[in-house]
């Protein structure tokens, strides 16, 4: 498996209300000569995070310990710039496993999917109320199920249903990338190729 299966994720949020956050504020262009996925969650929003001589910058909302969870909230436009992959290796790594905006640019939602992030686009005004009931209460709970494609809001009760391909929506159940699902298809093919003439 490539990564965890995903199904339903109950979890508390940290908000990240900003406009338009790009690859290069995800994780800046410096930290990308690694070609393994590990590591990157130290530096996702480094410029952000911390200052030049690497002290956290205490007004950050990673650096603020009473907001944590699997699900980040971002603003409209998120993922937007460059298609570099390690933006959404950096947010994997980090922990967060749904990123949840009002719009996302679609080759990072892409590669989200890639590697078992999963990408909620609602409304504006859903996206608002998440906003408010983290900021009344940072220990306020989301449910994402990818079944239903539905994630609700605990505190007020209140859900939307969000858009997924089909394929890779059966991807992210099975915790497959690509190559998986196509072994996971190996006695199909085999069986395929032995009809084929020779």
């Amino acid at each position: 498996m490539a990564y965890d299966k995903f199904t339903v994720l109950k979890s508390t949020a940290v908000p990240l209300p900003i406009e338009n956050v790009d690859t290069d504020q995800i994780i800046p262009a410096r930290f990308l000569k690694a070609t393994t996925r590990n590591g990157f969650g130290d530096n996702l929003f480094r410029d952000w995070r911390y200052n030049g001589d690497d002290t956290p910058k205490q007004d950050f909302i990673l650096n603020n310990p009473i907001y944590s969870g699997k699900i980040l909230v971002g603003g409209t436009n998120f993922g937007s710039g460059s298609s570099r992959e390690h933006a959404a290796w950096a947010i994997y790594d980090y922990g967060f496993r749904c990123v949840v905006s009002s719009f996302f640019a679609d080759i990072f939602r892409g590669n989200c999917i890639n590697v078992g992030i999963l990408p909620v686009q609602v409304s504006a005004a859903f996206l608002e109320k998440m906003f408010t009931s983290i900021e009344a209460n940072p220990n306020a709970e989301f449910t994402v199920g990818l079944q239903a494609q539905t994630i609700t809001n605990t505190t007020t009760g209140e859900a939307e249903p969000f858009d997924i391909n089909g394929y890779k929506k059966n991807n992210l159940l099975n915790g497959f990338d690509d190559i998986d699902y196509l072994q996971a298809m190996d006695t199909e093919i085999k069986a395929f190729a032995s009809a084929r003439p020779i």
